[in-house]
């Protein structure tokens, strides 16, 4: 009986165990626990992006389409049957003469040299592709963890709206219970508390919404972690736009024209050599049945460049090398435009955000508390003490976009850059 005991605790236990490590696995699959950094999230986006693992496959097509351009041309191996089944001296395997050839085709003009050259730029031209998607990947996690963090800010203001709403609730009570104001009043605060109630639920909602957002990233729905640990009014210096215009020659956009320069130099080198035909040498066996002898035979083929001499290629393949620098030229004059653009933008951006936070936002609690003690001395009425309020709330969601606007604009010139703009720490991880 005690054995029976002890085997079912045993079991008991083995699964509670078991239930436990894939309990402890799947929590770990859902995501990072506890406070986020961005850099937690740029991580954990670089190696479980789904979009992200789909196109590193085209990395290792590129690399086999690399093997494949160094092989040679394979040999050929022909066996011919001549004079037999016939009549007279032909009949049958009488005067049979049978040929066993082997024959090799020898490129002139370095074509397979050529090929690798144009594998070789295609190979660089999709690691560069990867590297744009990747930073496109990075910009967006930037972004996404930006509205993270704004929508946190927003949530904890709507909080303190709703707190002050339900201050100002009980204040007005006191008020119309003492019969110093109507109470129209405390219906209209009601309205204001409901209104405020209504509007923390919603901010709950959009951080649950961006929250998803940006697991979506790394491939889940469950964000799992708690917060996003960034402050989000913490601005470091930019550089000069003209250093940063200097840092537009490391974009991939930019890079891969120097790769498809190499590319187009190739393609129209190979073919300028297509012009030189080929030449095929074979060399056999030949056995005559009536005579019973054998004897060697030799052959050399070469195609006679008359009339096709690869003329529309080359000129193809010419145009195609002009094109290249011509579209380089546009993206170089239409990116410096972008980052002129988005630089303007951040410093408008942050000089706004600091404005509202460290000028207006002051400014509107000591008129909400200046307009609070006339109120309750009578000589402000509720109206004037709710617009007050509402122009607090206004000030403080413009501050927070302000600042959030800034750190997308900061994402993207990093994006265009490809390099960080500033130095992360303990406390502020944001661009």
């Amino acid at each position: 009986m005690d054995s029976s005991f002890a085997r079912a605790m045993l079991a008991c236990l083995s699964v509670c165990l078991a239930w436990l490590a894939s309990s402890a696995q799947a929590a770990d699959d859902v995501g990072p626990r506890g406070p986020l950094t961005l850099a937690q999230a740029l991580d954990r986006a670089l190696a479980n992006n789904p979009e992200l693992a789909a196109s590193r496959y085209e990395l290792t097509a590129a690399q086999a389409r690399l093997v494949q351009a160094g092989k040679r041309p394979n040999p050929e191996l022909s066996l011919e049957l001549e004079n037999f089944a016939g009549n007279g001296a032909n009949r049958g395997t009488n005067a049979l003469e049978t040929t066993l050839a082997f024959s090799q085709v020898i490129e002139l003009g370095g074509k397979r040299g050529l090929r690798v050259a144009i594998a070789e730029s295609g190979g660089d031209g999709v690691a560069l592709d990867l590297q744009a998607r990747q930073l496109d990947l990075l910009a967006d996690v930037t972004r996404r963890y930006i509205d993270v963090v704004a929508a946190q800010e927003r949530l904890w203001f709507a909080a303190q709206n709703a707190t002050l709403a339900r201050q100002t609730l009980d204040a007005i009570g006191a008020r119309v219970d003492a019969a110093r104001s109507p109470v129209a009043e405390r219906s209209r605060a009601r309205i204001a508390l409901t209104r405020a109630d209504i509007e923390q639920r919603q901010s709950a909602l959009a951080l649950e919404t961006a929250r998803s957002g940006l697991a979506l990233t790394w491939g889940r729905v469950d964000a799992g972690f708690d917060s996003a640990s960034a402050d989000l009014f913490r601005f470091a210096p930019i550089d000069s736009f003209e250093t940063l215009a200097s840092r537009l020659e490391a974009n991939p956009d930019l890079r891969r024209f120097a790769s498809e320069t190499r590319l187009r130099d190739a393609e129209l080198a190979l073919a300028r050599a297509q012009n030189r035909p080929n030449i095929s040498v074979s060399l056999g066996l030949r056995r005559f049945q009536e005579r019973g002898d054998n004897a060697l035979v030799a052959g050399f083929s070469m195609p006679l460049a008359i009339y096709d001499r690869n003329q529309g290629n080359i000129a193809e393949a010419r145009a195609r090398r002009a094109q290249v620098d011509a579209e380089r030229l546009a993206s170089e004059t239409r990116l410096r435009g972008l980052l002129h653009a988005l630089y303007r933008e951040a410093v408008a951006a942050r000089d706004r955000a600091v404005a509202l936070r460290e000028e207006a936002l002051p400014q509107a609690r000591e008129a909400l508390e200046q307009t609070r003690g006339g109120y309750e001395r009578g000589r402000f009425s509720f109206l004037e003490l709710l617009t007050t309020q509402q122009d607090l709330l206004a000030l403080g969601e413009a501050a927070i976009d302000a600042a959030a606007d800034y750190h997308r604009l900061l994402a993207d010139i990093e994006r265009l850059t490809s390099e960080r703009l500033t130095t992360q720490n303990s406390e502020a991880v944001l661009p």
